[in-house]
């Protein structure tokens, strides 16, 4: 009993120390911006809003996940499915470059350029010439809360901005006040960039007397169209208190409102467009606001106090965001602003605490990002404020759109990989009509990029012979099935979209007929190639060949899930023959001169040596098919692989960079994933912290939001792993970390776990299952579990060497405490 206190104690104190080593999750800085990639972001799934600005020219840019341009949403494709032989001839006598020249011609011969790009919707603008001076400046976002609050004072009198976009309500809320003898005197107004294909017609009307005593309010509404028939509206509602408010005129196509001496405005903000029923969802469908909704939207959320729409915003925004925390010990820099502590990064000073935060705010973008029935986060999450914005916003297949969704399992937010999956699942049709037509295949290809309208072109000239995007989007699914346990989810989509992906790959991949390759009768993938690389002797801007590495890894990961799935779920037994036959016929991983594991299936010399991509190295993560414990001899090489690209360059982007984090964790290397961490951060991170592809090349930079969910999903890797059927504790744990806690990670199988470490050891951990079961748990190296309980009471558990094996019942921890390994 005296040791079971002892343990008690020790916890109790550890979730005290562990609150106190916290600092409040804040991005915050002494100076405004003008420039967008350094605003700060808020989002509710659907409104995406991007708050910069100086006191006297404010900006609140906006956007709307549903609103895209739809001017190509009618190509369709050739059939050139009878070319394919002959291309695959010319590859099999060993004549590359031209087998690649005659496949980018002949089964791409539209010349199609880019899918349709992601619009902004306009801007919110506050204009109070009078704050031209303004002192005592800040702005911050506060993560926790999803809300961004700017403070200033002008003479005695203290001003102060709130903004945020209400998950609860569906709106976007700005609320400015004044504390002092003066108010805000100038110009609210929505405008729009200007944009010859898009016409406005914008107004400003009165909408009598406001809910508040004393407040009047004013209707301001801004209404564009595209000639192909894509429309949306921006209706704010502006309730004031004190002083004038009137519309003001103007020729410029915007919506004005003046206001004199107005101690208080809240503005209630809706946007909708009319895609989601040119897509052909139902009215009212979960995810998107119709033109027709948003003012009825604006009306139910502005006939609430707007203490009330921030209570609900931020109850509901916790209720995600709370899920999943971490804590790092180190030196409490709060005091300084955001953009100062990057400064001291890019020094090469350490800070944890950033590091903590940066996690943060990859999940806290992911929140703003996504909610149930819209679409999935495209390359800027929803934030964009160009007509023409790089590479159109798009969704990027071969490796930008599933790292926006590395983060949603690991980091307990499941449900929020929802728009993934529809959108993959609204592929689909057009996906198997694309497998007929390019290649006379059964089953689906996606494209390697695409847009809203589940168009399956190939749109990327040379780019686009790619056949590997669908196997890498299954693996989310399987990943869903595996941390959520629902069978109903893999029975109805899961598994059938493996049966697509894998019905493709049963006609695509061919018996290699060369007597004389080592690979005779193997079946392999042709045309293939490897993102986004060349190599010696092939033809650009990417080479094709024959069986690129991270082609035979994808499809070894999908016929490995379709196999699972059909055991798990009693179906297609007679089907499993084959697909084990693939399986085994499918060449194996190589090992190159080099000591590297070979990029693709001969072992060329790639052009580029420093390559950005590690596309090779899929198996090791973040799939599993490579592993320190089954492949010692492949995970040896996918380590001198990455050496070599890092000798040569390579790591060149903030997304390269984050994949180099979760690359470095699965071989246990804690403290070569800090270091690239860090490098992400003070390098590729705006003043926001907002990922940019690389700042030194294209200053300022482009933003480009994959990395910042990536990184959440790596730092999670580095401090638990789930493949494999074992929970591994801190198996990347660096020395800049010596101590913290993380609460509300998530564990293959259905388990959350917490952490508490210190001085570089784990003192306890807490094992919570959703459904029930046994878990196996490997301790910290050097670790062993000394006590286990479950409330105050001792539980009993099975070694197995250093693992530990402890049964979990539903929704009842399991604490355990470890000790020196003897």
């Amino acid at each position: 009993m005296k040791r079971l206190i002892g343990f008690m104690a020790i916890v109790a104190a550890l979730a005290a120390a562990g609150g106190a080593m916290a600092e409040t999750p804040l991005i915050w800085h002494d100076r405004p911006t003008t420039e967008f990639n350094n605003g700060l972001p808020v989002g509710n799934g659907e409104i995406g809003a991007m708050v910069l600005g100086t006191p006297d020219e404010g900006r609140v840019a906006l956007n709307d996940h549903w609103l895209w341009r739809g001017k190509t949403r009618d190509r369709k494709n050739p059939d050139v499915a009878n070319r394919l032989a002959d291309i695959r001839k010319l590859f099999f006598l060993g004549r590359n470059m031209a087998a690649g020249q005659m496949a980018n011609a002949e089964l791409n011969p539209t010349n199609y350029s880019g899918v349709d790009p992601y619009q902004p919707a306009g801007d919110l603008l506050l204009q109070f010439p009078g704050h031209a001076h303004a002192a005592g400046y800040r702005r911050q976002l506060d993560l926790s809360a999803g809300v961004v609050a700017t403070t200033y004072s002008v003479g005695d009198t203290r001003f102060a901005q709130e903004v945020f976009a209400s998950r609860a309500d569906g709106v976007l809320v700005v609320h400015l006040k004044a504390v002092g003898p003066d108010g805000f005197t100038g110009t609210i107004s929505l405008a729009r960039v200007a944009d010859p294909e898009c016409s406005l017609i914008s107004t400003v009307t009165e909408a009598g007397t406001d809910k508040t005593e004393g407040a009047h309010g004013e209707l301001m509404e801004m209404v564009g169209q595209f000639p192909e028939g894509v429309a949306f509206r921006v209706c704010a509602h502006v309730a004031v208190i004190g002083g004038v408010a009137r519309p003001a005129t103007s020729d410029d196509g915007a919506a004005h409102l003046a206001v004199e001496n107005v101690r208080e405005l809240t503005l209630v903000l809706g946007i909708g467009t009319n895609v989601s029923s040119m897509m052909g969802l139902p009215p009212g469908a979960p995810g998107s606001n119709d033109l027709a909704d948003v003012r009825a939207l604006v009306a139910r959320a502005e006939a609430q106090r707007v203490e009330e729409l921030r209570r609900r915003h931020v109850a509901a925004h916790r209720s995600l965001f709370d899920r999943c925390t971490l804590s790092l010990e180190g030196e409490d820099l709060s005091g300084e602003t955001t953009d100062r502590r990057l400064e001291r990064m890019k020094a090469g000073k350490p800070d944890p605490h950033m590091e903590a935060l940066y996690f943060a705010f990859g999940r806290y973008l992911m929140i703003c990002c996504n909610e149930t029935g819209g679409l999935p986060a495209n390359l800027q999450g929803i934030w964009n404020h160009d007509i023409r914005p790089p590479w159109d916003a798009d969704y990027h297949h071969d490796i930008n759109l599933q790292m926006n969704y590395w983060p949603a399992e690991v980091t307990n937010l499941s449900e929020l990989a929802g728009p993934l999956f529809d959108h993959c699942e609204r592929l689909v049709p057009a996906g198997r009509a694309a497998a007929r037509d390019f290649y006379g295949c059964r089953g689906v290809y996606f494209p390697i990029v695409s847009d809203p309208w589940a168009l399956v072109n190939k749109t990327q000239g040379g780019w686009s012979e790619w056949t590997g995007a669908a196997a890498w989007l299954a693996q989310h699914f399987w990943w869903h099935y595996e941390f959520t346990g629902d069978r109903r989810f893999l029975s109805t989509r899961a598994y059938p979209l493996f049966k697509e992906i894998a019905a493709f790959y049963e006609d695509y991949l061919v018996p290699d007929p060369r007597p004389e390759s080592k690979w005779h009768g193997r079946l392999v993938p042709v045309p293939s190639y490897s993102p986004e690389n060349e190599f010696v002797g092939g033809v650009g801007p990417v080479s094709l060949c024959i069986g690129a590495t991270m082609d035979i890894e994808l499809i070894h990961d999908l016929f490995t899930h379709l196999l699972a799935a059909s055991e798990i779920l009693d179906v297609d037994a007679d089907r499993r023959a084959q697909w084990r036959h693939i399986l085994s016929a499918i060449p194996p991983l190589q090992v190159g001169k080099f000591g590297q594991l070979q990029e693709w299936l001969e072992d060329y010399t790639e052009k580029e040596p420093g390559h950005r991509h590690y596309s090779h190295l899929v198996a090791l993560y973040p799939g599993d098919q490579i592993t320190l414990e089954k492949t010692p001899e492949l995970a040896r090489a996918a380590r001198a692989s990455i050496e070599r690209r890092l000798a040569n360059g390579g790591g060149g982007t903030g997304w390269s960079q984050a994949w180099l984090v979760g690359l470095w964790a699965r071989l246990l290397e804690g403290d070569q994933a800090e270091s690239h961490l860090h490098q992400l951060i003070g390098t590729y991170a705006s003043v926001s912290l907002l990922d940019l592809i690389d700042p030194r090349r294209d200053p300022p930079g482009i933003f480009q939001i994959d990395a910042n969910f990536a990184a959440s999903a790596c730092v999670a890797e580095m401090l638990m792993q789930s493949h494999d059927g074992v929970i591994r504790l801190l198996p990347a744990l660096p020395k800049a970390w010596p101590g913290g806690d993380a609460k509300g990670l998530c564990a293959r199988g259905g388990f959350q776990v917490s952490l508490v470490w210190r001085d570089g050891r784990a003192l306890s951990a807490r094992i919570l299952s959703r459904r029930g079961g046994s878990v196996r748990i490997r301790p910290p190296h050097g670790q062993t579990v000394d006590d286990c309980l479950m409330g105050d009471v001792p539980k009993p558990f099975t070694r197995r060497g250093s693992d530990v094996l402890v049964d979990c019942p539903a929704g009842v921890p399991v604490s355990l405490r470890f000790a020196p390994r003897t």
